[in-house]
């Protein structure tokens, strides 16, 4: 069951407010870097409540999140719609698309359900990839951004927009936190513990499975309609299933399963990635050494190893205590 803890509460607020700080203070490159962390860290938060919370590792995210960025881009682009339309378009679609996965493959688990959704967001892909309508391999350029001039905001200005994601990526991890928190929150986790006994209850686990897959992708189609509006261009290179396996590894090196460690890991990866990428062209070497050293420390991930540790401490002080 998820807990929204004390310690939770602190490092979420203070990612925050370090991404607000960071945002006013820093140059037009660090705020292109403060949008990418707040982007990664909407869409790992939405790949950790169906994953970390529903037992549903998916390889479709990417997919979801292109979804997302090409419906706003199509919106904005091709229908000549307002960028608020363009965002309720791309969650919509991304949701729709999310519930059909997870209505489809509610029933498999395991590398069955992995393999599943890779096939789902492959197919997704190419049918961008191959679509005249959509600009093919060129994708589509012209993209604009939310109008918010009516609340004196310029989300033209690299340091507005950079703010606003991360308030977005604040508010996804409110909502996601609040509905683990609820009884469908509960039941989701009751579902990846033991599914079997969750059926002979009469619960509908299909039914639960495919909500949270499309609550999920509503999250990871906000990612989308963000990122289309950050580069003002999509293509189909945003719906690859290397953009989900990507997403996946943000989501176990902050902590699979604790909603706040990605949002960790999506700071860290972005961060290491430009840091490790100045240096040398080989950076994926470096990530993956650090993605295995988590995994080989007990797999919790860092925000994951830090409650670990934290709760031996307590146990250890309690015991002394007695």
């Amino acid at each position: 069951m998820f807990r929204q803890t004390a310690l939770r509460s602190v490092t979420i607020a203070l990612l925050l407010t370090a991404g607000v700080a960071y945002g006013l203070g820093a140059g037009f490159f660090g705020r292109e870097l403060l949008t990418e962390v707040a982007i990664l860290a909407i869409l790992a938060i939405s790949l950790d409540l169906v994953a970390g919370f529903g037992g549903m590792v998916s390889l479709c995210h990417g997919a979801l999140y292109g979804i997302g960025a090409y419906a706003f881009a199509s919106a904005t682009v091709l229908l000549g719609w307002g960028g608020a339309a363009g965002i309720v378009l791309g969650i919509a679609g991304a949701t729709l698309f999310a519930w059909l996965v997870g209505a489809v493959t509610a029933r498999t688990h395991g590398i069955f359900f992995i393999m599943a959704t890779l096939a789902f967001g492959q197919m997704a892909y190419v049918y961008v990839f191959d679509s005249a309508l959509f600009g093919g391999d060129d994708g589509l350029p012209g993209v604009i951004r939310l109008d918010l001039s009516a609340l004196g905001i310029d989300l033209g200005s690299s340091q507005s927009f950079a703010l606003f994601c991360v308030a977005l990526a604040g508010l996804s991890y409110a909502l996601a936190a609040g509905l683990l928190r609820s009884g469908f929150g509960r039941t989701l986790v009751g579902i990846r513990s033991n599914e079997a006994r969750m059926r002979a209850l009469g619960l509908p686990v299909q039914r639960y499975k495919a909500a949270a897959f499309a609550i999920s992708g509503a999250l990871a189609g906000l990612a989308g309609t963000l990122a289309a509006q950050h580069t003002m261009f999509v293509s189909p290179d945003l719906l690859f299933w290397t953009v989900s396996g990507e997403v996946l590894v943000v989501v176990i090196l902050g902590g699979l399963g604790t909603l706040v460690g990605p949002v960790l890991g999506a700071a860290l990866f972005v961060f290491l990635r430009h840091e490790v990428s100045s240096l040398t062209d080989h950076w994926h070497i470096v990530v993956g050494l650090v993605l295995i050293a988590t995994v080989l420390s007990g797999g919790r991930g860092l925000y994951g190893q830090l409650e670990h540790l934290l709760s031996r401490r307590r146990a250890s002080g309690a015991q002394e205590h007695a």
